[in-house]
């Protein structure tokens, strides 16, 4: 599939086998695509003055968001590999033209896609405010209104940090994430975003694996915005997700069960920074939760009491649109946050759909996610964890895996546990 992505002042040819998609504002015929419409807006009512290229590899996510919701999975011959072939409009293409094969190995681990991508000239570079916005905060830490990036957002305000929040906006989660960076630390500086992708005959349900980027793309940007980034120094982008998620163990040989996004895997954050080192972005991307599972953040969070009166407005379901805004129970994202709650002994007033997981029927016990935690589990058992894990951390690029198995071994346990409460075999 082939897309052309550029501002709405490009002179798009229009052909029938090239999806146009237009960057930073709004479709002018139902053939084409839109993404971005509302962020040029948004950064200039902030008054925020960002970095060139942190713009064009905002360009660089959008595309990718706009290709990942407009691909069908079904149309490829495996029902699962995309083939994506993509000329992309930035400020600085002779930079970003030799930065392909990177972004190709980035965005094809991320994905499991295939991905061809080229640079062209065309890219916006907002004229910047009259008087900018320096923002003094010291970091910048991403606020999904998930469990970890609350977590993560009043660890560091306790450890005298003071981030600056920024969120891409889902409907059922924005309001919660105001609420959140309100209530953290007196109130967080929070920059809400929405990328408002839109292609005509969409993937559905729409694919979630190149989301992460779009995150990573709203966090550079507004790390470039910050005073400190301005005079010279590095800003540090946290990005917190607990390290079973972040590695995303496939449960079984099968993709049953298996997650769709490698969101913040160590080998993903390492070619981000790569790339980031090469285009000049003084930003450090950094999981400070890599070692630990989902339960251990909860236990060890520094405000408890914040926490408990929070966590349970948190949102962590991969399902959770689909069922009216509530947690499904079943899905792997909430059979981790389940197994953290009882393994921090905290109580667990979440609504779920699905909350027994021991009844006997194929909504519940025999549900595809909880059978492939239970096969996972029964794997360990018999063959060993390290058999188990195979290929899951096999790559040189991770170095040492020696404690990356251990908490994924400890993710399992915390796992087992929910299932042996409600009797799951």
């Amino acid at each position: 599939m082939k897309l052309v992505c550029a501002p709405k002042d490009y002179a798009f040819k229009g052909t029938s086998k090239v999806l146009d998609v237009v960057l930073y504002g709004q479709a002018d015929r139902p053939t084409r695509g839109s993404v971005g419409a509302a962020v040029t807006d948004k950064m200039f009512r902030e008054k925020l003055r960002a970095a060139t290229r942190a713009w064009d590899f905002l360009s660089l996510a959008l595309s990718v968001i706009a290709a990942d919701l407009a691909g069908h999975r079904n149309m490829s011959p495996d029902g699962w590999t995309r083939e994506f072939e993509l000329e992309i409009s930035v400020a600085d293409p002779a930079f970003w033209n030799t930065q392909r094969e990177l972004v190709g190995k980035l965005l094809e681990f991320l994905t499991t896609d295939r991905w061809q991508i080229s640079f062209m000239e065309g890219g916006i570079s907002p004229t910047p405010p009259k008087q900018p916005v320096m923002p003094p905060e010291d970091c910048v830490a991403l606020l999904s209104g998930g469990l970890d990036s609350f977590i993560g957002n009043v660890d560091l305000v306790t450890d005298g940090r003071k981030p600056f929040a920024v969120s891409q906006t889902v409907r059922g989660d924005a309001k919660q994430q105001r609420s959140f960076a309100q209530k953290i630390g007196g109130g967080l500086r929070h920059l809400q975003i929405n990328h408002n992708a839109e292609v005509p005959n969409p993937e559905t349900p729409p694919s979630q694996r190149a989301r992460s980027l779009i995150f990573f793309a709203y966090g550079v940007i507004a790390a470039t915005t910050l005073k400190r980034y301005h005079v010279g120094e590095s800003v540090t982008l946290y990005v917190c997700e607990n390290g079973f998620i972040s590695i995303n163990p496939p449960l079984t040989g099968a993709r049953l069960g298996s997650l769709s996004t490698r969101t913040t895997h160590p080998v993903l954050l390492g070619l981000l920074q790569q790339l980031l080192d090469a285009a000049g972005l003084r930003v450090r991307v950094e999981n400070p939760y890599q070692l630990k599972t989902k339960g251990e953040m909860l236990r060890d969070c520094t405000n408890k009491a914040l926490l408990s009166t929070h966590a349970s407005e948190t949102t962590s379901c991969g399902r959770f649109k689909q069922f009216g805004y509530k947690h499904c129970g079943r899905c792997v994202p909430c059979l981790v946050r389940r197994a953290a709650f009882r393994t921090a002994g905290m109580n667990d007033t979440t609504e779920y759909v699905y909350k027994n997981l021991g009844r006997n029927d194929a909504d519940h016990a025999g549900f595809d996610d909880v059978r492939s935690v239970a096969m996972a589990l029964a794997e360990v058992k018999s063959d060993g964890l390290e058999t188990w894990i195979g290929t899951a951390l096999s790559t040189k690029l991770l170095g040492d895996i020696g404690p990356l198995q251990a908490m994924v071994g400890r993710g399992l346990d915390e796992l087992g546990s929910l299932l042996k409460f409600y009797g799951v075999k």
